[in-house]
């Protein structure tokens, strides 16, 4: 059936891992670009990074301070972050020629090319302590609610992330579709529901307001932790959460990790510029990298448009369901 050759491509991937953009190729150092304003200045007086929601907007900002300070001392123009509630704005955002750059996961960035009509070019996307540029999906619910498979969740709440989102939401749905399970509510699980975010729908979780929720995880490390990247490990850190609270219940095939990406109207300098800068910034700023990461990855490495293609086709899948319905 589409959606297992879907997943069957998607997984082929993550096996075949990242390549290297055009710019990539172009300029691939490890050096730090050297400070100083630049000619592209001109045409991006203002460098513009969404932010996706998913996470409380104090606690976004304080992750990305040093990144933008950075960006700022080295080129010599202002940097605004842009805080999105949802996935959906930071895709509108590039829709409507608002930002220049952003962290996105795999299907906020395959919505941001369609909505925009290919007006991005992912540069980056991250790499794992092991080598792997993957992420996994999970389900997990309260460690206390007696559900310890999937098979259990019938007829039971499920609380998606958000709608962008490919662990949160489109992933899950596609995997389910594909071994037999009818992810519409009232079809196998009874109720499903938005959360808002990855953050508030364990929150949700928790609070029993829904028996499951689904999220992402590097799937690598101690799950008593949180693993070592993902919604789990940052809420783990923050005090938010005990992971003794939660029991994981169902794990995704590999996820291709979301790119950092560019808006592709920006002058070739300044993505060549923040390339050289981004694949810097692990080996001079390990501190920023981690606290941008989310996480204890090892490096971001470079991938094109055709790493994503599958996650296209996937929201395209959904869209093709939702018609059908």
């Amino acid at each position: 059936m589409p959606t297992r050759r879907i997943l069957l491509a998607a997984t082929g991937l993550m096996l075949a891992g990242a390549a290297q953009t055009d710019d990539a190729r172009a300029d691939d150092t490890r050096d730090m670009p050297a400070p100083g304003r630049r000619a592209w200045a001109a045409q991006v007086p203002v460098i513009r990074i969404g932010l996706l929601g998913g996470e409380n907007d104090t606690d976004r900002l304080a992750r990305y301070g040093g990144y933008q300070k950075l960006l700022e001392d080295t080129f010599k123009v202002p940097v605004k972050l842009v805080l999105a509630a949802d996935y959906a704005g930071v895709i509108q955002g590039f829709a409507a020629g608002q930002l220049e750059a952003s962290y996105m996961s795999p299907t906020a960035y395959a919505g941001a090319w369609m909505e925009s009509k290919g007006n991005v070019i992912p540069l980056l996307t991250t790499q794992e302590k092991d080598g792997s540029t993957s992420y996994i999906a999970v389900m997990y619910v309260r460690a206390d609610s007696g559900i310890t498979t999937l098979a259990q969740m019938k007829g039971r709440s499920l609380a998606w992330s958000d709608p962008n989102s490919a662990s949160g939401y489109l992933i899950p749905r596609a995997e389910f579709r594909a071994a037999g399970i009818d992810p519409e509510p009232g079809k196998f699980f009874g109720r499903t529901g938005f959360a808002g975010g990855h953050e508030q729908a364990v929150v949700a979780v928790l609070g029993r307001q829904y028996d499951a929720g689904v999220t992402w995880t590097s799937g690598l490390g101690d799950e008593a932790a949180g693993f070592t990247r993902g919604t789990l490990r940052i809420m783990s850190d923050k005090k938010l959460l005990n992971m003794k609270d939660l029991r994981i219940i169902w794990k995704s095939r590999p996820i291709l990790n979301g790119p950092f990406v560019v808006r592709a109207d920006t002058p070739a300098a300044f993505r060549a510029d923040m390339l050289a800068l981004h694949r810097a910034i692990p080996v001079h700023y390990p501190d920023i990298y981690h606290a941008v990461d989310m996480g204890s990855g090892m490096d971001w490495v470079p991938v094109t448009h055709a790493d994503y293609q599958v996650f296209i086709d996937i929201r395209k899948a959904e869209a093709a369901a939702r018609r059908a319905r």
